[in-house]
């Protein structure tokens, strides 16, 4: 499969891990990363039969990001499917300058995500799938918290469903409530 040329390994785009995979997609760079891979078995009559399903994160770093959960026989299959559709399931998500607008809370089944902004300099304060997903949306300073399930994907889609909640300011200023007015009623409600 791979062949030595010139005293170089040349390996192939699957083979390489996604940290070292080349920007792609017409924004510029692309962020994909990997949150989990869980191996399924069906028990048949002569035994077990195993494929694996993948969920995965890709984002343009500025606002742009999407998410897949796909299945395969192999895990390569898998993950390439999974990028793949995640590419073509973006949205975009409301940002002021390295943080979220304001705070809010995603809810998705018993899984319920606080997200914050903070303040420059914070970092990204989350775990496991929000932070990944933070990382390729191009959120450099955020507090969160997972509150109820601790389910990556459902961690993700409540967090995924609290960014897709944010407006802007002109849009919230067009509607008649202030950013803090709309911050407060949605804690009064937690």
């Amino acid at each position: 499969m791979a062949e030595l040329v010139q005293g170089t390994k040349e390996t192939s785009k699957l083979e390489r891990p996604l940290s070292a995979r080349k920007p792609t997609g017409p924004e510029g760079a692309q962020f994909e990363k990997v949150i989990q891979i869980n191996r399924i078995a069906k028990v048949v009559k002569g035994g077990k039969r195993f494929h694996f399903s993948a969920l995965v994160v890709v984002g343009n770093g500025s606002g742009c990001v999407g998410y897949a959960l796909e299945k395969a026989n192999e895990v390569a299959d898998a993950i390439r499917k999974a990028l793949q559709v995640a590419r073509k399931n973006t949205i975009q998500v409301s940002l002021r300058n390295r943080t979220i607008p304001y705070g809010v809370v995603g809810e998705y089944g018993a899984a319920r995500v606080l997200l914050k902004p903070a303040a420059e300099g914070t970092g990204v304060i989350a775990g496991g799938a929000v932070r990944a997903l933070c990382e390729c949306c191009g959120i450099k300073d955020i507090l969160t918290k997972s509150l109820g399930s601790d389910n990556a994907i459902t961690a993700l889609k409540a967090a995924l469903q609290g960014l897709m909640s944010l407006r802007t300011e002109s849009v919230r200023l067009n509607e008649g409530t202030s950013v803090n007015e709309g911050c407060k009623a949605r804690t009064e409600k937690a």
